[in-house]
């Protein structure tokens, strides 16, 4: 009866919540019953009756509503009201109703969820000791009966509550046990399915191949031939839209590999200036088809030879550049190689795509990578293209263990950056050189053969009839004298009567496939082709298929559909050298006349940036190579860039005059410029703000950031020279070769270890810019107040005030700020000013000397931004704390005569 309850519970039209809810309201239900049967209160009894019927009808209408959440909430608040009054009626913890609490605990920890359980958790327990202290503390508040009828309830209690728990432990059990195996075997279903898809995409691939071999290999002989023009245009457009075809073939096959965890990453050894001419000669020429200029940046100190996948870099690089070009209406598609060295033997590769066409908006470049997704669709509604270039991609670099980003601004360009690691097989460097364009001569130029062969004597191999007139028509014009066969069968008759000096073979062959007849051919007896060279010709692409044809022993390999050229090329490569005469003017032409040249070009790891309000020396960021972002000052007459426009000294005699002056921190559209400039000089940017609650600057530059994968922006907690200090500390990790996760985990750390206070001297600009209200304002000016601006969690406080003239505030604040030498790092203190006479910065730097003296102390003027909010005559001591980590922050500045 019980299993027959468990089958009856366990519905798969109903959800695996809902179950649980009911079992467990049901069980509680029944604890409500048997404390109502224990019970000799009449009115509690009573109560008891009407909550039982009140929780059927709220389990009724929560399933019917669908709202579990509610019913088990209402349901949980029942139980809780329930229970002191049931413990206070039976007699206290003496009865049996104290063991009914566990279940009330079960209940909430199986049917509550999130928050709720938390708060409801806390709730029951709060509740129990409670009742426990009351009845305790006021024993006249429970109502006593025969210690005989105590003694039964609590053994009835203690038994029941076991049952009851076991009851539902078995039919979680049962629940979790019949989900396994649902899971189990949707999971069987799944693979079947994956299986079943794999074989389809495989089996499409190698039929369509077939056709669009005989489309190809027949339309090339047609534009081989003296034809009218028109007739040469529609061979053309035949041809491109075979080849687009046959892309989309690729793409779908390789995606399939992928997903089913089939797709093998085979290192070999390759040459880098022959793999980057070769992709370089397959793109330029659709760049210029386009009007597009193609540029090639190439870092000379790259090896000559490196171990890696050649065939999916390619790809990879190729995918990319032909999306580049694609999406790219006017301007430059831009390929750029540099590497890195790790170890001797070791070295990691940066491949750079860039382009100035549409970009793409911040909003979709979380899904760029997703399968047959194309974002912005209705704008690339006439792009051809499945979605899935980009997909393959990724997933291609990652199965090389490699990195893959994009930095893309809409209506300005997008930038692809790939990283791989490889081995270094020849350390010599590829260095500068000219590279002779190995485009193929168009469309428009006269076919002519590489080779002829009159001699030579081949057989081919196809069960396909069509595939045997393409191969015999693309080698008609060598004059080989060439044999056919449907089957294998059929070759082995061939051969066993004739000897020919190669042979070109299909894979997928009813009776006898390609592999089986090689292998009968290799050992037949009397056979007078046992060694012969053979190719397997075959639709069956993808690298794992080319080591398949090594491993069985193939000569080589060709993948349907095989241009005429590629085809010469196969069989001249195994035919007997005797029998093989070149066509040199065939060969001369092959060669173009564009010169492409590599041009070196280097990209630092990673780049560390600021805004103007740093305010840091112009000799240590130009030794750092700091960029700055610059902040607006905005006057009466008009906005000025920080700094570069309008300096501090200038927005003081315009404050002085009359005129109103304050900053604006640039918009997401300057930092997006700003980062994509950026990143063409590093493949990764740290961009290190001001405090976020002290200016707009860290959440515009945070937005902007969401364009680039590459851009990580750090809240420094601090501003002017403090966050200078941060930004400091930074580059000098940057320029010791850090890597950016250990940048950004040290400039995080870095924040509490940072002394941030300024003393302003009037409380006007600071009201102004809205950091202080009016009344601290009136009076402060009222008292002669000056009050300390400190930083903490990002936030700008007032930390004290200082009462009195110039000089006695100067030295009460130099001296609370530098009162505990012991903590602090005297490597290097910014003195951080505006407005402030000469005399008046002697008398601070006096003061310093006196109370605490700096290796080196840098008298910074602020700058305008930082000036139009604290106004003229105030100053800060910025420092850093000990802190052991914090090392390499002196070599970041070297001694100089301070200002």
């Amino acid at each position: 009866m019980l299993n027959k309850w468990f089958e009856t519970i366990y519905d798969h039209k109903i959800g695996l919540r809902e179950r649980m809810f009911r079992v467990v309201t049901g069980i509680s239900m029944v604890a409500l019953t048997i404390i109502l049967l224990m019970g000799r209160n009449l009115a509690n009894a009573l109560i008891l009756a009407v909550s039982l019927i009140c929780m059927a009808a709220v389990v009724k209408i929560s399933v019917r509503k669908e709202c579990i959440n509610v019913g088990a909430t209402l349901i949980t608040i029942l139980l809780l009201l329930l229970f002191p009054v049931s413990f206070f009626a039976a007699g206290g913890f003496y009865s049996g109703v104290p063991e009914w609490f566990v279940l009330c605990f079960i209940y909430i920890s199986i049917t509550l969820e999130g928050r709720r359980k938390k708060v409801f958790f806390l709730l029951c327990v709060t509740e129990t000791l409670l009742c426990y202290y009351a009845a305790f503390h006021f024993p006249e508040l429970v109502v006593r009966d025969t210690e005989s009828h105590y003694f039964f309830c609590s053994a009835v209690s203690v038994i029941l509550v076991g049952v009851l728990t076991s009851v539902l432990l078995l039919f979680l059990n049962r629940l979790y046990e019949k989900e396994n195996e649902l899971s189990k075997q949707q999971k069987k279903e799944i693979e079947e399915l994956n299986k079943a898809e794999n074989h389809f995409f495989s089996s499409m691939s190698h039929e369509i191949r077939t056709p669009i071999n005989t489309i190809i290999g027949l339309n090339e002989i047609i534009l081989r031939g003296d034809i009218p023009e028109d007739v040469a245009e529609n061979a053309r457009n035949i041809q491109g839209a075979s080849k687009m075809l046959l892309t989309l073939i690729n793409d779908i096959l390789d995606l399939s590999k992928i997903k089913s965890g089939k797709m093998e990453i085979v290192n070999v050894s390759y040459e880098t200036g022959a793999l980057f001419s070769e992709i370089v000669n397959m793109i330029w020429v659709k760049a210029k088809e386009k009007g597009l200029e193609f540029r090639l940046h190439v870092d000379s100190s790259i090896p000559s030879m490196l171990c890696g996948d050649e065939v999916r870099i390619k790809q990879v690089l190729i995918n990319l550049l032909n999306n580049a070009v694609k999406y790219t209406s006017e301007g430059a598609v831009t390929l750029s190689i540099w590497c890195e060295r790790l170890t001797l033997n070791r070295v990691r590769v940066w491949y750079s795509v860039e382009d100035t066409g549409q970009g793409v908006k911040k909003e979709n470049i979380p899904y760029i990578f997703n399968a047959f997704k194309r974002v912005n669709e209705e704008r690339n509604r006439h792009i051809e293209g499945t979605g899935l270039g980009l997909s393959i991609v990724h997933q291609l670099v990652e199965l090389m263990g490699g990195e893959i980003s994009v930095n893309s601004v809409y209506t300005k360009g997008s930038t692809f950056l790939v990283m791989l690691e490889q081995d270094i097989v020849d350390n010599k460097e590829l260095g500068t050189f000219t590279l002779a364009s190995r485009t193929k001569v168009h469309e428009s130029e006269q076919y002519r053969q590489s080779f002829e062969a009159p001699e030579a004597h081949i057989l081919v191999v196809d069960d396909n009839e069509m595939n045997l007139m393409v191969v015999r028509k693309l080698l008609s014009a060598t004059k080989i004298q060439l044999d056919t066969a449907l089957s294998g069968a059929e070759c082995l008759r061939l051969t066993q009567n004739l000897h020919y000096d190669a042979i070109l073979m299909d894979h997928l062959m009813p009776e006898m496939d390609g592999i089986q007849c090689l292998h009968a051919l290799r050992t037949q007896p009397g056979g007078l082709c046992q060694d012969v060279p053979v190719i397997a010709l075959t639709a069956n692409a993808g690298s794992d298929n080319q080591l398949l044809y090594r491993k069985e022993g193939f000569s080589g390999y060709l993948a349907k559909p095989v241009s005429g050229a590629l085809l010469e090329a196969a069989v001249l490569s195994i035919l007997p050298r005797e029998l093989v005469k070149l066509n040199e003017e065939a060969s001369q032409s092959e060669i173009g006349k564009d010169i492409l040249i590599f041009e070196q070009s280097r990209r630092r790891s990673t780049m560390v940036t600021t805004d103007s309000v740093c305010d840091l020396p112009e000799s240590l960021r130009k030794e750092l190579d700091i960029s700055v972002c610059p902040y607006y000052v905005c006057t009466d007459q008009g906005r000025f860039l920080d700094e570069e426009e309008l300096n501090a000294d200038e927005l003081l005699l315009h404050i002085a005059s009359g005129e109103n002056g304050f900053s604006q921190p640039p918009s997401v559209e300057d930092y997006e410029r700003f980062f994509a400039e950026k990143l063409t000089e590093a493949q990764n940017v740290i961009h290190i703000t001001m405090a976020k609650h002290t200016s707009q600057g860290y959440y515009n530059a945070l937005e902007a950031a969401k364009s680039f994968e590459n851009v990580t922006v750090l809240d420094s907690g601090h501003l002017s020279s403090s966050m200078g200090l941060a930004v400091l500390y930074a580059a000098s990790m940057a320029e010791n070769h850090a890597t950016k996760e250990e940048i950004i985990k040290a400039v995080k750390k870095l924040r509490r270890y940072i002394s941030s206070a300024f003393i302003i001297n009037s409380t006007h600009m600071m009201c102004q810019a809205g950091h202080i209200s009016k009344r601290v304002e009136i009076l402060c000016d009222a008292l002669l107040l000056h009050p300390v601006i400190s930083l903490r969690k990002s936030k700008m406080v007032v930390s004290s005030m200082e009462m009195g003239s110039f000089a006695h505030v100067a030295r009460r604040y130099v001296r609370k700020t530098l009162m505990n030498p012991r903590n602090i790092d005297r490597r290097i203190l910014f003195i951080t000013y505006a407005g402030l006479e000469t005399r008046s910065l002697r008398y601070i730097q006096n003061l310093v000397q006196q109370y605490c003296p700096f290796e080196r102390v840098y008298l910074q003027k602020a700058s305008s931004a930082i000036a139009s909010n604290c106004g003229p005559g105030s100053f800060g001591l910025l420092f850093m704390k000990k802190n052991d980590a914090v090392i390499s922050l002196s070599e970041a500045s070297k001694p100089e005569t301070p200002n």
